[in-house]
Formats: structure tokens, sequence, C-alpha cells
């Protein structure tokens, strides 16, 4: 996927139509405003900015790019602490419609948000994502890189929830923007552009639906240090969960759990 450039160079307002179906933004519910953005700055090393939702909102900047959003609103809308990806879509009506059409559910929305309009959702497993209908930061190719390095879907049947997402947000169509749809390796892989922006998984494809599943979004954040990573989030009241060889799994202080991944791994 190619930055949308003006003759002299400088990025453009990127529209959802240039990027059918990816993950365009990702947001965290949490309950403690201030302690929420001490922890990732601590950990991701983020700096913050006021979003124009209100005082409960900020926005995570990363070397001066958005990278996510926060919204302490957890305990006044009883809605769970947790990351969820965004994905960009031509129109938010048709996409609740497609949702609800396959046996999936509405949380939230749509709702108006200038400058554009919005939904929290959940497929027909349960797995909590969002849309957006509008206009994309400026920079949304750096926010690609700057953010996460790739989300995943930890769900019970990888090609069933292939195939609800790919008739939701038309991956996989022929047409210029639109996702390209993948089996690699026991999972379902989503590329924009050639990079790698999702995957879905649950074992092997050809096994049983894995009852003990929970089905999650899990967000990837890309970073120099693993290790110092996972020693920051315990020194400020978090936990790690899992470490591999080039990634570990952690939980903040509220619940929320993220991965964070060596930027040279996908």
């Amino acid at each position: 996927m190619n930055d949308a450039r003006n003759s002299r160079g400088t990025a453009e307002v990127v529209s959802t139509h240039s990027v059918f179906g990816a993950p365009c933004w990702v947001s965290l519910t949490s309950r403690d405003l201030e302690a929420t953005q001490d922890f990732y700055s601590a950990v991701l090393g983020w700096r913050w900015r006021p979003a124009k939702l209100g005082d409960r909102f900020r926005v995570a900047l990363a070397q001066s790019v958005p990278v996510a959003g926060i919204a302490a609103v957890a305990s006044m809308w009883q809605m769970a602490v947790a990351w969820t990806p965004y994905f960009a879509v031509p129109s938010a009506d048709e996409a609740v419609a497609r949702v609800q059409e396959r046996g999936g559910t509405t949380a939230v929305g749509p709702l108006s948000l200038p400058p554009g309009r919005a939904a929290l959702l959940a497929d027909r497993d349960g797995a909590t994502f969002g849309i957006w209908e509008g206009e994309l930061i400026s920079h949304w190719e750096t926010w690609r890189r700057a953010a996460p390095t790739f989300i995943r879907l930890h769900t019970r049947d990888a090609f069933d929830a292939a195939m609800f997402y790919g008739e939701v947000l038309d991956w996989a169509k022929d047409r210029p923007g639109h996702c390209e749809v993948r089996y690699e390796g026991g999972e379902v892989v989503l590329r924009s552009g050639g990079d790698v922006v999702a995957r879905i998984e649950s074992g092997a494809l050809e096994a049983a639906p894995d009852p003990t599943i929970r089905p999650h979004w899990q967000v990837h954040f890309a970073v120099a240090d693993v290790d110092g990573c996972m020693r920051a989030a315990e020194l400020h009241g978090g936990s790690v969960l899992s470490k591999g060889s080039d990634e570990a799994v952690l939980r903040d202080p509220d619940g929320a759990q993220f991965t964070v991944t060596s930027r040279h791994e996908r």
C-alpha cells in the first residue's frame, strides 16, 4: 500500500476507501486514565495529547505519531477493560447490517464521531472489534508501522471466522485497496498492500473447533526491546503472562492484555 501523497510529498488525509477492511486504529477501554497513561508511558514510551471526545479520552503518541486511543469509560459504561482493533469500512451502516445478518452483535453504534462514524461489534463467537467509516489519520501508513505490528484473532474455528470477517469487511475482493487473504502455516493471514496486518488462528485449520478458547483480538505492538518492556510492565503494576523468543504477552494493571513483538518479527 503506497502512502497517499501530494505533489510536494507530504501526507494527505487517507480515505477508508483506500484500505477496505484493513485495521486502521486500536483503542483501549480502561478505568483509571492517569494510571493507564503512566503504565503505557513506562512500557511503550508513549506520550499523550487530549482527545476531542472529552476529559476521559487521550490519544497516545509515539515519536509524535498518533498510535492509539485511551477511553477511561469501562466503569461508567460497564464495558470490559480491553484493547480493541478498528477496521476501515466504506459504510458503517452496511457493515453493522452484515454483522447482524451473519449472527454477530452490535454493542454500540453506529455513532457520529466527526470526521466519521464508528460502531463497536462482536463476531458470532463473541470477539469484540470496531469499525470506522470516514477519514483516517493523515499518516495512516506511518501509524501502521509505528503502532501494532499486526493484530491476531484467537478463535475456535479460523476458517469460519475468516468467512465471517471476509463477508463483513469485503476481504479478498478483486478491487484496488481490498485486503488479500491466504492460508499459511495453519493460520489465516490478512495482507494490505503486501504487509501482514492481521492473523486468525485456532490451531490446525483441519482440526475441530476448540471449545476452550475465549475468542478475542490480541493487539501486537512492535518494540525494540521485548525484555525491557517486560521489566517495565512488572515494575509498574502489570504482569507477564507468557514469553516467547521474540514476543511477550503482557497484562496492564487494569487487566487488559496485549503483546509486545520484536520489530523484525511479523
